[in-house]
């Protein structure tokens, strides 16, 4: 779970990038420090600190969210409700905590729309999805050996229905949430201070409407990590495919509604992550 708000703090070409990429000398910018090539800022101090970032709020989000869970399967206290808004502000607390570091994605899945739509370095995205493993697998660890006890129910997300039922579901609350995500971390229109309230909203509302058909996962990471640490790979997929579709859509959805002078042909051009990585391979 996402989040893709993101925030400039030293003032550096790429953190511009990740801050507001409304702005169009941020596309410039984006030109500038996205060559697969140079790896040199992934060396750095910085990066190392985005993905400790991620690492940390990744942990903890899917610590309580899972946490959550299983107490109120052993002791009821915790009730439907109060899982969704465990989850709803856990993403939130955690997005105002560290979003400004590493931009607040905790989810593979918003990793990789936010470089389709080029408002995030392809060449980060592998350490960022490892990060988000990372901090899921251990969470969900601790969680698993805090809370569980012997014979009791695997604690991830399984569909409770059909497997295309949740894709489906969970293809809708991921745009649904990438939607929300694009419009209020990255549109320099935005009131950004509100990003954070935004999105955990929307993840306390996508958890109401889809928790009981599919869990509700919208994070990869999420699911994985508990598959990982139960050895439960049943119906994985679906919590690959469906986030990750339903992300990218989302983000692109904005972009087509984003206010811009610009002629379409100039703004296919500029966002148009294929024929950038095309342009590359012929260069």
């Amino acid at each position: 779970m996402g989040k893709g708000e993101n925030s400039a703090v030293n003032g550096t070409v790429h953190d511009e990038v990740i801050m507001e990429e409304g702005r169009d000398q941020e596309s410039i910018a984006y030109e500038k420090s996205s060559d697969p090539r140079d790896y040199t800022g992934m060396l750095s101090v910085q990066f190392a600190q985005k993905i400790t970032a991620e690492i940390l709020g990744t942990y903890f989000m899917v610590f309580a969210g899972c946490s959550s869970v299983t107490i109120n399967q052993r002791t009821g206290v915790i009730t439907f409700p109060g899982i969704c808004i465990v989850w709803g502000l856990v993403v939130m607390v955690m997005v105002y905590s560290v979003g400004h570091i590493s931009g607040a994605h905790f989810n593979p899945a918003v990793s990789i729309a936010f470089a389709t739509c080029r408002r995030f370095p392809w060449k980060e995205v592998p350490a960022y999805i490892v990060a988000q493993l990372l901090g899921s697998v251990l969470a969900c660890g601790t969680a698993l050996l805090l809370f569980r006890h012997k014979g009791e129910p695997f604690h991830g997300t399984l569909p409770t229905g059909t497997d295309v039922q949740s894709v489906v579901v969970e293809f809708i609350i991921s745009f649904y949430l990438m939607f929300v995500i694009s419009g209020v971390a990255t549109d320099s229109r935005a009131i950004g201070e509100l990003a954070g309230l935004a999105v955990g909203f929307t993840v306390l509302l996508n958890v109401f409407i889809a928790g009981s058909i599919s869990g509700a996962s919208m994070n990869p990471a999420r699911s994985l990590g508990s598959a990982i640490v139960q050895h439960e790979y049943r119906s994985i997929w679906v919590y690959i495919v469906g986030p990750t579709c339903g992300t990218v859509a989302g983000a692109w959805a904005y972009n087509l509604i984003r206010f811009t002078n610009k002629p379409l042909r100039e703004i296919t051009k500029s966002t148009s992550f294929l024929k950038s990585f095309r342009e590359r391979n012929n260069s």
